[in-house]
């Protein structure tokens, strides 16, 4: 399908990268962290061959958007922003698909903007207080300045180990796939920026505050989570497809917390199954 991301638009002064790809019904993709669009180069195509403008894009921050200096990234802020990027997309509804914080970001546009939202699928999201980690909420308080001046070679380590976390099959993580994962983050430019407009921004507030609102959720919705999860346990998953009314739920076997890596062709059948119905 060649480059996922081919365009660019200005949006609140800020530029956003981003691709649409295929005819039909709109759906969009919106990755998590610590990663960026090429996170759905497998779940792209299938969609997209099968009758949907898939539009996706990096967030402000990540990837190959632009990362400014003292500009709100933060889950609620991004939210935000996608509302803007419909507009410029001339989208008054779609499908919404959301992974990780990109699944509180559809979250957050679900509860507040309900009408712009035709399905909402999210997989293995953060949700309630299930973020941030201690390691991060510690790295957060005292060592932020201290981690954002990581050499290249520490940063790979570090950021490496957290990635190799998010597979069932370690294989899936390796080699020029994990070297994509690492590439925004090559120079320091990039090092500071995931600690800045990523990390810095880990808060639960951002999906302990809509909880509330789970219940009055109108739209179908469609919660799909790695069985093997260890950064999302699957006990969220329940506790969401509980709280949500007429949820759907399916647990992926032989996954982790990016089942895009375990198992792109179930998840994609899992997406089309839904937005078809």
């Amino acid at each position: 399908m060649g480059k996922l991301l081919t365009s660019n638009k200005i949006i609140n002064n800020t530029r956003i990268a981003y691709g649409i790809h295929g005819e039909g019904e709109p759906l969009v993709l919106i990755h998590g962290t610590p990663s960026h669009s090429y996170e759905w180069r497998n779940v792209l195509p299938k969609l997209a061959n099968r009758g949907y403008q898939v539009h996706l894009y990096d967030l402000l921050g990540y990837g190959r958007s632009e990362r400014p200096i003292d500009v709100d990234t933060s889950v609620t802020a991004q939210s935000k922003l996608l509302s803007a990027l419909l507009d410029e997309w001339e989208l008054d509804q779609a499908h919404i698909v959301g992974h990780d914080i990109g699944g509180a970001i559809a979250m957050r546009l679900a509860v507040f903007n309900p009408q712009r939202v035709k399905t909402l699928t999210m997989i293995d999201t953060v949700s309630y207080n299930s973020w941030p980690s201690e390691t991060w909420q510690k790295i957060i308080k005292e060592n932020l300045d201290t981690y954002s001046a990581m050499s290249e070679s520490d940063f790979n380590e570090l950021l490496s180990r957290q990635l190799n976390m998010t597979v069932h099959d370690s294989n899936n993580m390796m080699g020029e796939v994990l070297e994509n994962y690492l590439v925004p983050h090559k120079d320091i430019l990039g090092r500071v920026s995931f600690f800045y407009h990523q990390v810095k921004h880990y808060d639960s507030k951002h999906t302990e505050e809509i909880v509330p609102s789970l219940k009055d959720l109108s739209m179908p919705v469609q919660i799909l989570w790695g069985e093997e999860d260890s950064w999302q346990p699957v006990s969220y998953a329940k506790r969401l497809h509980k709280d949500i009314p007429n949820s759907v739920l399916h647990i992926i076997p032989n996954a982790g917390h990016f089942v895009m890596e375990d198992n792109p062709t179930l998840l994609s059948e899992f997406i089309l199954a839904f937005v078809n119905s």
